[in-house]
């Protein structure tokens, strides 16, 4: 017939073109012995006749030019693919050959020099090619695991990938990034751990008065206040029914700012002494490129024992209440004298600390808040939202009330947060960080693509270094242009062991100046070199 005539010659054309793989059509009239038969020779590449043959056996009813149109496409897709295939075995030997030579050198490659080197260009700009032509291809990420039986595992949805050996893993930063220096002057180094808590912790915050303590938030219903230097709890509020969100800090009094799964946000106030602090043990300095240890051993799963001597707030100085779901996050305003709180309603709402009342409802965002931010010297809040975009409210003129939205992320915005200066930093479930101007928003003037979700992110007010908290249990640091400074070092000894969802900067205290926490029931104490940091960049 013709149409079986003209099939079989746009198949012959599609076979001529193929090298080592062939495409099979399956249909379901053929029999399971016809198929599995005529399936290993077209595999095996031995007769385009078997094609033919084949194609004749098919029932269909498309028509001849539709069919033509199919197999060119796929001839196409299949040419692609080996050509991405034979790019990535090609830099993959260049990357080995390099090796071998600075081997023979005794150097490297993580110790040498690649910023001027036409191999780092190249590799950079192959693998930003094969990056982003499967992305196209499949609509997704083309993040992967290093490792060849990796599981990930990750509270919150996130998948286990099984990845073969050759893979090029998150997109264009990973070879590149593997050429960075490991032998690097700046060192992070893990001070102290402060465990008690019986469930994860979703937030920390650092006292803005004296004395200066660290703050937890937890899923198991309770805020914690600890030493930073000794790593004990000072004081535990148990006012909230529901997990703790949240936790801030009032500018100039002892006063804390906890929101609740309970539709509550509390103002509650603290009086803590600290305890005498212990000489910190000399631990051994660890590089920050530390390599990762992704095996599923996970010390966290055990009971832990909470710390019984620790006294106890239950009765909170003032409760808001107006939100109709969960309250996630909540800020004080500069001055203290109103709090912003974001919920699950879909609603920020803006409160009077002294009154109690409701000053206004900021409404909009399409799905539920994820986050609320206020900016430090000015009446500026900032609203997170799981409908992929962020939005500024203005109230710095009483008689106006402005607000802008932004865009720029395709999933959902897990925290925006301000700078000292004029810049807005933005995390995102869809892995990118993103640097914004206040005095232009149209579009970020950075961004920094990651291989993991991000969660609550912080800027330290000197230096403005962006700590990352991962999904995939990894913190990164970031200067504000989007040059990678440095990862903390995780393995099973040390760091987290579940999702970190929080970091917290601390530039002024001598023992720990960054924090962090996770679904690991654990806070963590770092301390950043970060002149060294800043050298090496």
């Amino acid at each position: 017939m013709p149409v079986e005539s003209g099939s079989s010659g746009a198949a012959r054309q599609a076979k001529q073109k193929r090298k080592s793989h062939s495409l099979s059509i399956r249909r379901t009239n053929s029999t399971e012995q016809e198929r599995s038969g005529l399936q290993r020779d077209l595999l095996e590449g031995q007769s385009s006749d078997n094609l033919d043959s084949f194609m004749r056996m098919e029932d269909t009813k498309l028509p001849l030019s539709l069919r033509t149109n199919l197999l060119d496409l796929f001839s196409q897709i299949e040419r692609e693919f080996e050509n991405l295939y034979l790019e990535n075995i090609e830099l993959r030997r260049e990357i080995e050959s390099l090796n071998d030579r600075l081997a023979a050198d005794g150097q490297t490659v993580e110790g040498a020099d690649l910023a001027k080197g036409a191999l780092k260009t190249k590799a950079s700009h192959s693998t930003s090619q094969l990056s982003q032509k499967l992305k196209t291809t499949y609509k997704a990420s083309t993040s992967k695991p290093r490792s060849n039986s990796c599981h990930a595992r990750v509270v919150g949805g996130s998948r286990n990938f099984n990845v073969p050996s050759w893979e090029l893993w998150g997109g264009d930063s990973w070879i590149v990034s593997s050429f960075k220096a490991t032998t690097t002057r700046a060192v992070c180094q893990l001070v102290k751990e402060y465990v008690g808590h019986r469930d994860g912790i979703w937030d920390l915050s650092i006292t803005r008065t004296q004395p200066v303590v660290l703050g937890t938030a937890s899923a198991d219903h309770t805020a914690m206040l600890w030493s930073i230097e000794t790593g004990k709890c000072l004081l535990k509020y148990l006012g909230h029914q529901g997990s703790v969100n949240s936790i801030k800090f009032h500018p100039t009094e002892q006063m804390a700012l906890t929101a609740s799964g309970d539709q509550t946000a509390h103002i509650w106030r603290y009086m803590v002494q600290l305890p005498t602090p212990q000489p910190v043990a000399d631990t051994a300095q660890t590089p920050c490129e530390d390599d990762v240890d992704f095996s599923d051993k996970d010390d966290a799963d055990g009971e832990v024992e909470g710390p019984n001597d620790c006294p106890s707030v239950r009765v909170p100085t003032t409760t808001l209440r107006s939100h109709q779901g969960v309250v996630i996050a909540a800020d004080w305003l500069v001055g203290g004298k109103q709090v912003v709180t974001a919920s699950w309603d879909r609603a920020a709402n803006l409160y009077d600390v002294e009154t109690s009342e409701l000053v206004h409802s900021l409404t909009g965002h399409d799905q539920e808040l994820t986050h609320c931010c206020t900016h430090p010297n000015q009446r500026l809040v900032v609203t997170s939202s799981r409908d992929t975009t962020f939005r500024l409210w203005d109230f710095r003129d009483p008689s106006i009330h402005s607000v802008n939205v932004f865009q720029g992320h395709t999933d959902t915005v897990t925290s925006a947060v301000f700078t000292v200066g004029d810049n807005v930093v933005s995390g995102s479930d869809d892995r990118t960080v993103k640097v914004w101007d206040l005095k232009n928003m149209r579009s970020p003037i950075a961004t920094i693509r990651t291989d993991s979700a991000v969660n609550r992110i912080s800027v330290s007010v000197n230096q403005k270094i962006i700590a990352l908290p991962h999904d995939n249990r990894q913190v990164r640091l970031f200067d504000m242009s989007g040059v990678r400074l440095a990862r903390l070092p995780r393995s099973n000894r040390q760091g987290h062991r579940r999702m970190v969802c929080c970091s917290a900067w601390c530039e002024d205290n001598s023992t720990c100046n960054l924090f962090t926490c996770g679904f690991d029931r654990q806070a963590i104490g770092w301390n950043i070199n970060i002149p060294a940091l800043l050298q090496e960049k």
